[in-house]
């Protein structure tokens, strides 16, 4: 039996795809997967045996890139065409295709499994793009949604209509050379009408909308073997507990500036800092000993041992750090960066940061929030309730959909 797992986005699309790819291979199932061409997304998905499909351009360089809104609709139209011609190829022999990543290639990766007549399952990392009564949709760049505009059935509507004017021509003229019909709704194709929700429920519960059968399987986390580097180690032994302060795949334009900030923000507290360089590169502001720049880490084991984690509000991150119980600082960014610091300010175990671009001030004021004991008290409580076994529960769903022997 052999499954192949497509995505196209940055490390908080790809990282999930190695944990359900592990436990795939462990119910005894091939396990291929379809990802932008990035070294650390080769690295990491080698490190656990599974090969790497690269579709499309760099992920990291397009990010830097910040291309204008109104480039859109061609970056898609790209994205799509490398879609047809990667998954494609990836695809054959495959007895299902797990699509997920950003819109327009989730759109390509289901209609090279409709081309092929193989079964397709549709995944969000975060359930901000499933229609819902409750909150409205996000806004594409460069698209706002009108203010005058309050009813979410009707935002959501438009959120079609967008979603169809950006897509629409690209996903049909490819599914029209591939000999397939067009579709009319890309929304309603790439979500189905069974998508799974790959988040956890704790965190981030899904209160049901009509017409959407979602299966919630928890967040898709792979277990991290690795120790912490000797000097990272030595770092952590000699002090008290560091702030994390990283924002992972986040370009971060100002970002000398932003690590000056976090930094004097986190020395004002008496903290010491552990500062992660991420797609931003940030880099240590002096050479004082209270403070260590770390790269690639094992984070599950990292964010145990730091009294608190400052970030963007990437999912895979909140929910890192919700599972170790360290208390967050969430200063978002963009896409559904705002609604996870939400959620953590909303469950007590830490606290959302107002916009993208903190200040000594503002930053400090947040970390004294993080910092105090009964937030720490929260965190800890509900780690406790954070589910571990997602990825578990989406490869048995996922073989015994196929028919698994």
């Amino acid at each position: 039996m052999r499954v192949l797992l497509s995505t196209y986005g940055s490390r908080g699309d790809v990282e999930p795809l190695v944990g359900l790819a592990e436990q795939v291979r462990a119910l005894g199932a091939e396990v291929r997967v379809c990802a932008p061409p990035d070294e650390d997304f080769a690295q990491r998905l080698a490190g656990v045996g599974v090969p790497l499909v690269p579709v499309g351009p760099s992920a990291r360089a397009l990010t830097l890139a910040a291309p204008p809104p109104s480039s859109l609709p061609e970056r898609a139209a790209s994205l799509i065409a490398d879609q047809f011609e990667a998954v494609t190829a990836a695809a054959e022999g495959c007895d299902v295709l797990v699509a997920t990543g950003v819109m327009p290639a989730a759109a390509g990766a289901r209609s090279v499994a409709e081309k092929l007549g193989i079964p397709s399952v549709s995944v969000t990392f975060q359930q901000l793009t499933l229609p819902s009564p409750h909150r409205p949709p996000l806004a594409y760049p460069g698209r706002p949604l009108p203010p005058e505009v309050t009813d979410n059935r009707m935002l959501w509507d438009l959120d079609a209509e967008s979603i169809n004017a950006l897509f629409g021509e690209a996903l049909n003229t490819n599914r029209a050379s591939a000999g397939l019909p067009p579709v009319d709704d890309v929304r309603a194709y790439v979500i189905g009408d069974r998508p799974w929700l790959a988040t956890d429920p704790v965190l981030d519960p899904w209160r049901g909308a009509p017409g959407l059968d979602v299966v919630q399987t928890g967040a898709w986390i792979l277990p991290d073997p690795h120790p912490l580097p000797v000097e990272l180690a030595a770092f952590l032994d000699a002090g008290t507990p560091p702030v994390y302060v990283g924002f992972g795949s986040m370009p971060l334009h100002a970002s000398a500036d932003v690590a000056r900030v976090a930094v004097e923000a986190v020395r004002a507290q008496g903290r010491r800092a552990v500062v992660a360089r991420g797609w931003a590169d940030l880099s240590l502001v002096d050479e004082r000993d209270d403070c260590f720049a770390v790269g690639e880490v094992n984070q599950q084991v990292l964010f145990g041992r730091v009294a608190a984690v400052v970030h963007h509000g990437g999912a895979g991150t909140t929910t890192a750090a919700a599972r170790a119980g360290a208390p967050q600082v969430v200063v978002p960014q963009a896409t559904d960066q705002p609604y996870w610091a939400g959620r953590v300010a909303d469950l007590g175990i830490g606290a959302a940061h107002d916009g993208p671009t903190p200040t000594v001030e503002s930053l400090s004021a947040a970390l004294r929030t993080a910092l105090a004991p009964e937030t720490r008290a929260r965190a800890l409580a509900v780690a406790g309730t954070v589910r571990t076994d997602g990825a578990a529960v989406a490869a048995r769903l996922l073989l015994d959909a196929i028919g698994r022997p």
